[in-house]
């Protein structure tokens, strides 16, 4: 536990020297680029670096002035609060939408943003695998593998990480299914699968390379396409294990509205955002391991994404406004399970 409360706080000091660098960003430049912020959660790194340079092109293309993203990442959690805390975020692409309902109950952004953009402002989705060293020496295929003794599991902390917001839920879901909806069956699992945990970072970046790098754990709960960019790097060292039941992940995508209007960047807010729907937005967000919204072009990578997985979706847990009140907030049952 003492180790869990260090990282928190860790994060808390970086999430407050974040605001002092976002301040100075989303700001024309004298010499005419604008430029513009967006804050978003661990694992999309490789992706919006792609992105940004694609946006960047197409906009001068089209719109003939020159604009500079600026990217920022962390555990999704931590990175909401930071806008609500100050940093300048013109755009936030987070990993659930109880990140953004948060910024927008602090007045940064204005109602009616999930109806913004198509999909429920969600250009691409995910979903919850399990990545295992080669040979999976513990045999592990499912969730049931995860609470034998001896298993040592990674993944992050749902009160910092959306990531592992949406594990918990891909564990409680398959749980309730197994148990028939016995919610003192299903706690009790659950709590077996988190006391296999043994390293607990405050984002799901954090937890890859504690698994990949560091060589910690058995098993890592990943993120579909973080567990496709460890396999890429490492195709000798990893596989990749879907379980029976996972859950339908929808990152969701926002314009800060309050600090746009400030920063005069609206439109070009507007327009990076509305750009990530393109055919060619959608191929790259393929190509690093994000499910496209796009039905057809996420037909033509079926070679990289198991199509036919049971998913579960938010809505089998009353929406995340529901879901975050009872399974994260101080006190709700995450805080039940894990307390030692």
């Amino acid at each position: 536990m003492k180790g869990r409360y260090q990282k928190r706080i860790i994060v808390l000091f970086l999430v407050f020297g974040m605001v002092s660098v976002f301040a100075a960003c989303s700001k024309k430049s004298e010499g005419g680029k604008v430029t513009i912020t967006n804050v978003s959660y661990d694992p999309t790194r490789e992706l919006y670096i792609a992105y940004n340079k694609l946006f960047e092109q197409y906009y001068k293309e089209t719109y003939g002035t020159d604009v500079e993203v600026i990217q920022s990442h962390g555990g999704s959690g931590s990175q909401a609060r930071s806008v609500i805390e100050g940093a300048a975020a013109d755009v936030v692409t987070l990993a659930l939408a109880h990140d953004i309902t948060l910024i927008e109950e602090a007045g940064l952004i204005d109602s009616g943003w999930l109806e913004e953009f198509k999909g429920n402002s969600s250009p691409y989705t995910s979903t919850i695998v399990f990545l295992v060293r080669k040979g999976n020496d513990k045999n592990i295929k499912d969730w049931d593998d995860l609470i034998k003794d001896g298993v040592g599991v990674i993944t992050p902390d749902p009160k910092s990480s959306g990531g592992a917001c949406w594990n918990f839920l891909a564990a409680w879901h398959y749980t309730s299914v197994t148990y028939e909806g016995d919610d003192n069956k299903t706690k009790d699992f659950v709590k077996k699968l988190y006391d296999n945990v043994t390293v607990m970072d405050s984002g799901a970046r954090g937890a890859t390379t504690t698994f990949v790098e560091n060589g910690q754990g058995d098993v890592l709960l990943a993120w579909e396409n973080e567990a496709i960019l460890a396999l890429k790097e490492y195709p000798d060292q990893y596989e990749i294990i879907t379980p029976s039941i996972s859950i339908l992940a929808q990152p969701s995508v926002a314009i800060v509205d309050e600090n746009a209007k400030k920063n005069k960047t609206e439109e070009i807010a507007k327009a990076y955002l509305e750009y990530l729907y393109s055919e060619e937005a959608q191929k790259i967000i393929g190509n690093f391991g994000f499910r496209p919204s796009n039905q057809e072009i996420l037909e033509e990578f079926s070679d990289k994404f198991d199509l036919n997985i049971n998913l579960c979706t938010i809505g089998d847990f009353g929406g995340w406004n529901e879901a975050y009140q009872t399974f994260f907030a101080d006190g709700g049952i995450f805080d039940e399970i894990y307390e030692k």
